[in-house]
């Protein structure tokens, strides 16, 4: 599909400064069904970047986070090609005035994700990722450094609520990591990962709005990553996935290896 990366940018960039800065701490949340938050931020950035792709695009479908399940499902059995937009990944964070949050945007062609588009309207990061390209920050080439350190001096970025419960006890009582953090956007954490500001990542569960543009780029930028089970963490459907990256094959090996010894 032909598209124009500059144009595309521009769609995510107005949009988030639009409808995310103003109402930035400063809205209230709704809880949806599967306990997520929602606020009118989400609601506005999804209906304002669907119509401008509509114009742009018109043959291309768009998946929403804000649909419903029934109406992903069937955007992902019947296109060829769509857009799967997380109109604001890390609602939590933004509600309550922390600035890691961002709009997301990945091209699903042939169930394959070969576009990745990730906005940072607090920072002004623009990352972007073109499968079998490369990966950019601000236009600026994007890949991985060795991590040049013992897994026992690594920082790690995990999210311990989605872990089988042994694993995140392991985790904790014998930390194979120097420190850890979690701040609550997958497709961001996937993108600091690509900048190197972390050396391992670990979640449990992720849906495909929230991985498949960050993924996009930390592989593009020479991150190493599958899930739990050692299968691809991509895949074209709606079920979450869980996540295991690292900078590097040799501290992949370690990371990967140790949560095998220790998931069950």
């Amino acid at each position: 599909m032909k598209y124009d990366l500059s144009a595309l940018k521009k769609i995510i960039i107005n949009a988030a400064h639009d409808e995310l800065l103003p109402r930035f701490a400063d809205v209230q949340r709704n809880t949806k069904i599967d306990g997520s938050f929602v606020t009118e931020a989400d609601l506005a950035v999804q209906t304002r970047i669907t119509k401008a792709l509509r114009e742009s695009y018109p043959d291309t479908a768009l998946l929403g986070e804000e649909m419903t399940a029934q109406q992903q499902a069937e955007l992902l059995s019947e296109s060829d090609s769509l857009w799967c937009l997380d109109p604001l990944d890390g609602t939590s964070n933004f509600a309550v005035g922390t600035p890691y949050y961002a709009i997301s945007l990945a091209l699903i062609e042939c169930g394959v994700a070969t576009l990745g588009i990730v906005y940072d309207p607090n920072r002004d990061e623009c990352f972007v990722a073109i499968r079998g390209q490369g990966a950019w920050l601000n236009d600026q080439p994007l890949k991985v450094k060795a991590v040049a350190l013992p897994l026992s001096q690594s920082t790690a970025l995990i999210d311990f609520k989605r872990l089988p419960a042994p694993l995140a006890m392991a985790l904790v009582a014998q930390r194979p990591y120097g420190s850890q953090r979690s701040y609550g956007s997958v497709a961001l954490d996937w993108c600091w990962m690509a900048a190197s500001r972390f050396h391992v990542y670990l979640h449990g569960a992720s849906s495909l709005w929230d991985y498949s543009a960050g993924l996009l780029v930390f592989s593009e930028a020479g991150g190493y990553s599958s899930t739990l089970q050692g299968d691809a963490i991509y895949v074209n459907e709606l079920s979450k996935r869980s996540s295991v990256g690292a900078l590097d094959q040799a501290t992949f090996d370690q990371w990967y290896g140790w949560l095998g010894e220790h998931s069950d």
